[in-house]
């Protein structure tokens, strides 16, 4: 079914997970934005946006599969949303369901820490090394999966907590690695 949408895929792994009254809680970062993946994609910030909020107006849910497989679904996603470093997953693996329950004792074991998204492009571009730059998708499903494609996407937050409280840090960060990459620059210059 995959092909007759025209869906693609990309992986990243989740990290620690906690039993809940309705199911096992996971928590990730299912994209994360202008890293180059293994298929030599890299997703822009604020590629989502416009596919979220089509989704929020709608009242529909970004679906949560057993490896991207339509006629397996395990359980929901609460929250879906954007923030400065990628797309932050949360959500529920349902015990409720039989591959639900597999899914869960084979995440809790570690036998299984990926997701994936499934997506249809809407606006990409090339750049000059090659790689398809992704500045907006219509995202349909997030996956667990056993092969990440982003493996440096991960937890951060353990049961159940947000990143938002982490996002000035990181933002912090960033201007000071972006400075320091400046002055790396201005002091090539001035020594050529």
């Amino acid at each position: 079914m995959d092909n007759q949408l025209n869906l693609e895929h990309k992986f990243v792994r989740i990290g620690e997970t906690e039993t809940v009254k309705e199911g096992v809680r996971i928590a990730g970062y299912a994209s994360h934005f202008n890293e180059v993946d293994k298929g030599g994609d890299v997703v822009a910030k604020g590629a989502y946006a416009a596919s979220l909020k089509a989704l929020e107006q709608k009242g529909a849910r970004v679906k949560m599969l057993w490896q991207h497989d339509p006629a397996q679904p395990i359980g929901v996603w609460d929250a879906v949303r954007e923030d400065a470093r990628g797309l932050w997953v949360e959500g529920r693996i349902l015990k409720d369901v039989e591959r639900g329950r597999e899914a869960a004792a084979l995440v809790r074991a570690g036998a299984i820490d990926g997701l994936s998204i499934g997506y249809r492009t809407v606006k990409a571009t090339k750049n000059d090394k090659g790689q398809r730059l992704l500045h907006e998708l219509e995202l349909w499903e997030v996956s667990l999966v056993t092969f990440p494609m982003l493996p440096s996407a991960r937890v951060e937050a353990a049961k159940g907590t947000s990143p938002e409280a982490d996002d000035l840090l990181r933002e912090l960060a960033a201007a000071f690695e972006d400075a320091r990459h400046m002055l790396a620059r201005d002091e090539a210059k001035s020594e050529g």
